[in-house]
């Protein structure tokens, strides 16, 4: 299998800022962010086990804001794997002012039961505030990249440029509930991959959170025998820090 080094360099390079952690003089908010876990188990005709899990970080100052996450999903039925999908991004954003900033991300993810076994894509983009109230936040992003994939069971490539957009809604609906929702297009002359990340959030704690939610995948571009959208469901225990 052929990797191309691009998009572990350009990980690397997104990363360096992280290593400020130790600097006091761009802390600024400090490091903080959010995991949450699900486990679900099932015996009798069909015994079960499926994990999911997410983890991401974030920090900011008056001039830049650092950001990185994995997520995964592992899962067997009778013994046999079902399920085995991880996930990492990271991302660099340079204020221009309280709304709006320049960004570089990449994202990474490789999974063994999907239309593709593996995607990469970096970016450079434009994002704004459309939306930053009390309650409401609303953050769009847009900007061109590069994409390295590669369908499952097939030794071709699909290497290109893409237009990567996303949208961040959220909203608190009273002091300890809130909905979220996530779009992620990342558009290129052979596919379209599309990601929707939408849910509710319950505070259970200032730090503990009971989360339900639902993501749906979507490729335009799959081989044929193979579904093009994928969901997962999830209810999990979500930490803050």
């Amino acid at each position: 299998m052929r990797f191309s080094i691009l998009p572990v360099a350009t990980a690397a390079a997104l990363a360096a800022p992280f290593a400020a952690l130790a600097d006091p003089a761009t802390e600024g908010r400090g490091w903080h962010g959010k995991g949450e876990l699900g486990l679900a188990l099932t015996s009798g005709n069909t015994d079960s086990q499926t994990l999911n899990g997410k983890l991401g970080l974030t920090r900011e100052d008056a001039f830049w804001e650092h950001a990185m996450g994995l997520s995964l999903l592992y899962g067997k039925q009778d013994g046999v794997e079902s399920a085995s999908r991880y996930e990492a991004f990271g991302k660099i954003g340079r204020r221009m002012d309280d709304r709006r900033q320049w960004s570089g991300s990449m994202r990474t993810e490789r999974d063994h039961f999907a239309a593709y076994e593996y995607q990469s894509a970096v970016s450079i983009g434009y994002s704004h505030e459309l939306v930053d109230q009390e309650a409401t936040q609303l953050h769009f992003e847009i900007g061109p990249g590069y994409r390295w994939s590669k369908l499952q069971g097939v030794r071709v490539h699909e290497n290109g440029a893409i237009v990567r957009g996303q949208l961040e809604f959220s909203h608190q609906l009273n002091p300890s509930t809130s909905v979220y929702d996530t779009l992620l297009i990342e558009a290129g002359q052979q596919n379209t991959f599309a990601r929707n990340d939408v849910g509710v959030a319950v505070k259970m704690s200032d730090a503990l959170a009971l989360k339900a939610g639902l993501e749906v995948r979507h490729n335009t571009d799959t081989l044929p025998g193979t579904r093009k959208t994928d969901t997962l469901t999830t209810v999990n225990v979500a930490y803050g820090f």
